[in-house]
């Protein structure tokens, strides 16, 4: 007994400095570990599938962003919803209530989004009744961080916090994970590339209302035409430090009337086949069981009546 636990001992020691050793060896190289990937490899050999079962992420697109300028916020918004790679809306509205002072813009998966403003947007008001006060934008920012980091970036929400308050205005961009940034203008979804490179070059402090109206409105049509989840129209919701809010819902048709594009480029009559092109074998027609019932039903209610 006395000989097998010291056997035990030695092997168990020679096990931990084995593996002491090679995590000392791994760290002095540096670079990237792929033991993750190798045992993924093993797995799916052993199981005789391949790589391409495995469920891949869905990619979002959505073009949002904000930006600070003079005397409020100004956020902006694309209009179209996909799934997977189909069109599933044309107007979707992805600028989301807070609270009288504050708004959001999401991006992520569209009910994800929508709960998850109207959560926050409900505790604030709760807040609200109970202080007398008006909401602060670090308050909501606060609930929406601790919420999405309780669910480890599960909960697909990308969002783009804006509003005024006691002590001015602020911007915030929120990660699905609950990280957060504090900026002058930003940028997020599939569009944000394309959009920050109009922020990027045409940004400056203090500006107008109207100029800063009008660059949001530039950074979303970047996304729109350079990104293909991107599309339909532009919203704006401008927030400014006197607590007045205006809301322009399809501040722009941004993609164009499909039938001013048609009305450009008439069809062609050969396109257009007449009647009898088509040339017919054989036309029958049955009426439906239901439909030959109910006729007899109402001839025999129409010879009662006659009698």
């Amino acid at each position: 007994l006395n000989f097998n636990t010291t056997r035990m001992e030695i092997i168990d020691t020679y096990h931990s400095d084995r593996v002491l050793s090679e995590e000392i060896k791994a760290q002095s190289m540096g670079g990237f570990s792929f033991e993750l990937h190798q045992r993924n490899s093993r797995l799916l050999t052993a199981a005789g599938k391949s790589a391409s079962s495995y469920p891949s992420a869905w990619k979002t697109g959505t073009t949002i962003v904000g930006i600070l300028y003079k005397d409020g916020v100004v956020l902006g918004a694309d209009t179209r919803a996909t799934g997977g790679s189909e069109v599933v809306d044309k107007n979707c509205e992805k600028i989301h209530y807070i609270a009288p002072n504050i708004w959001c813009c999401g991006a992520g998966t569209a009910a994800d989004t929508e709960k998850t403003t109207e959560l926050i947007a409900s505790n604030l008001e709760l807040l609200r009744l109970s202080t007398g006060t008006q909401s602060r934008v670090v308050t909501a920012l606060t609930l929406v961080k601790r919420m999405l980091y309780k669910y480890q970036g599960h909960v697909s929400a990308a969002l783009i916090l804006g509003g005024v308050d006691v002590t001015g205005p602020h911007l915030y961009s929120i990660h699905p994970h609950g990280s957060t940034q504090r900026l002058p203008y930003t940028t997020m979804g599939s569009g944000s590339l394309a959009a920050m490179a109009v922020f990027e070059s045409r940004y400056t402090e203090d500006m107008e209302e109207d100029k800063a109206v009008d660059l949001v409105r530039d950074a979303i049509r970047a996304g729109i035409f350079n990104d293909l989840g991107s599309g339909s129209n532009v919203d704006i919701t401008v927030i400014r430090k006197d607590n007045n809010v205006t809301r322009h819902r399809t501040y722009e048709n941004a993609a164009g009337n499909a039938t001013a594009y048609k009305a450009q480029y008439p069809r062609l009559s050969k396109l257009t086949p007449p009647p009898g092109t088509t040339f017919i074998i054989e036309e029958s027609f049955k009426p439906h069981a239901t439909s030959v019932a109910a006729v007899e039903e109402i001839e025999a209610a129409a010879t009662k009546m006659e009698i």
